[in-house]
């Protein structure tokens, strides 16, 4: 890191002056990355031991789906105003909250005596992540300095890519030993000892802080963002089981009528009182809206591709809970690896260029997959899925770091929690999206009467299908990488308060990310 006088005189101001104080933050930002990397985990974790519960409880698609897909949907839904609760009634203790929410929740789960309450406990744990995860960014944004977030952003990209795939392997080897006999169930508990150590550690580490000015809860918000989330996303997710009901499409597009009556709302209240649920003015930002549209879309294909690849390896290919989760290490280490150095060094001399390189390589393994998939068919092996697990992996590293630097890094910390909020909830809206659409690219090509020996070649055909939506998707992001600045902003404290570079600017000028 460079010393502080080759700083911005902004960064330099609130640069800290202390050894100790280094040490509270640094252990403040292993406490949050944890809690993130718990959510990370518990997303895809469950992808894994579908097959262990379904046969355990009995449970149907539809409980299985909405055992993944709840989750998704509580935690898209209550993201923005747990972004927003921290910003008015501290962040620190909004954070406390969602993690002891969190961990009981787990708890409920872990000893669910049906699919019925295992679907009603991971709606309440996504509701919990809710309160807890939209903390994560801003406390990091509130509590670093603008000439360290480069570095903690290109952390938060290698435990984001760690979790995702980690949580399958761990899933994996919980459910293979088999536990005290309780089979799945220690999956949820495993959380139990990481969110009482969290909550702990939390209350003593983790400094408080939140909007400088008073700030009210916005209800009417609250209901309209609640509201036309779920008219999107439920008749989305429970379609296929209903048969495409009529009320469905309606809800679907009655809730593009609410969403715009939410704008005209926040943007009435912003005028009015200056405590809107939504801080539309963030949308000026060229950075941050051009990046919540990536975010959006990226959660799409994200919430498509690990749900189906489980179900592909797992009921298609017959292969064993540990086997599906090892699989995926060649995965987890390429996102880990790459998401480490993009920030730091690539992003600096390439800016956007790297965001979409990411793009291109996940649909050159994507395109590698299919072909290998439609190759080998039923005799496929893991090590003949490396390759394109590495590719894909190299790629997903090279777009979630820098990305999020990139939404943040001219948002002034008033809003930290309220920008937090929103960068999570189109990412879990964009996955809630994405399993909804699962029950229309992968179930949707398999027949619901199946002979035993047509059950394999049924799911790797759909999981072939499903890679070229995946693709697709990708592709969108591809172009719409384009809006993104070609460099990243210079990162000076109070984000957008202060002088923000023209978006051309070349980020071999800003030190604060140099080494």
């Amino acid at each position: 890191m460079t010393s502080s006088e080759s700083l911005p005189s902004a960064a330099v101001g609130h640069a800290p002056s202390t050894e100790p104080a280094d040490r509270r933050r640094w252990l403040a930002l292993a406490i949050v990355m944890t809690a993130a990397f718990m959510d990370l985990v518990d997303v895809t974790i469950v992808n894994i031991a579908i097959p262990s519960i379904t046969r355990d409880t009995g449970a149907s698609f539809s409980s299985i789906q909405w055992i993944t897909a709840g989750y998704a949907l509580a935690f898209a839904a209550g993201l923005i105003t747990g972004g927003r609760l921290g910003d008015i009634y501290g962040r620190k203790r909004l954070f406390l909250i969602g993690i002891g929410g969190f961990t009981i929740a787990s708890a409920l789960c872990g000893f669910a005596a049906n699919p019925e309450m295992l679907v009603a406990s991971r709606i309440l744990q996504g509701g919990m992540a809710a309160l807890m995860v939209p903390q994560v960014l801003s406390i990091v944004h509130a509590t670093f300095p603008a000439h360290e977030r480069g570095k903690v952003f290109g952390l938060f990209g290698a435990i984001v890519g760690l979790g995702a795939v980690s949580g399958p392997l761990l899933g994996a080897l919980l459910t293979e030993w088999n536990l005290f006999g309780l089979q799945w169930r220690p999956i949820f508990l495993i959380n139990l000892p990481v969110g009482i150590a969290g909550l702990i550690l939390g209350r003593k580490f983790i400094s408080e802080s939140k909007a400088p000015k008073a700030l009210r809860l916005d209800l009417v918000g609250v209901v309209l963002v609640t509201l036309g989330l779920l008219m999107l996303l439920y008749p989305l997710t429970r379609g296929r089981d209903l048969g495409w009901p009529v009320w469905g499409h309606v809800s679907m597009a009655a809730s593009l009528l609410v969403f715009a009556g939410l704008v005209a709302y926040e943007r009435q209240k912003a005028s009015k009182d200056g405590s809107p649920l939504i801080e539309l003015s963030l949308f000026k930002v060229k950075s941050f809206a051009a990046g919540v549209a990536v975010q959006l879309t990226f959660g799409i294909a994200l919430g498509i591709f690990f749900l189906v690849w489980t179900l592909y390896m797992q009921m298609g290919l017959g292969w064993s809970a540990l086997r599906a989760g090892a699989t995926g290490i060649p995965f987890s280490i390429a996102v880990s690896v790459a998401a480490g150095i993009s920030v730091q060094k690539l992003v600096p001399r390439f800016g956007r260029k790297v965001l979409q390189a990411g793009a291109l390589l996940m649909i050159a393994g994507l395109l590698l997959y299919i072909g290998e998939a439609a190759r080998y068919g039923m005799g496929i092996t893991a090590w003949q899925m490396a390759a394109p697990l590495v590719i894909m992996g190299v790629g997903m590293g090279l777009i979630v770091a820098p990305l999020t630097d990139a939404v943040l890094s001219g948002v002034p910390k008033e809003h930290s929690g309220s920008a937090s909020g929103l960068i999570n909830t189109v990412q879990q809206m964009g996955t809630a999206l994405g399993l909804g659409l699962v029950s229309v690219v992968f179930f949707g090509s398999i027949s619901d009467r199946l002979a035993p020996e047509a059950v394999g070649p049924a799911f790797v055909d759909a999981f072939q299908d499903s890679l070229w939506w995946v693709a697709g998707v990708l592709t969108v992001i591809f172009v719409v990488m384009f809006a993104l600045p070609a460099k990243p902003q210079v990162h000076l404290e109070g984000g957008g308060e202060a002088a923000a570079p023209a978006s051309g600017d070349d980020l071999s000028k800003e030190p604060a990310l140099t080494n």
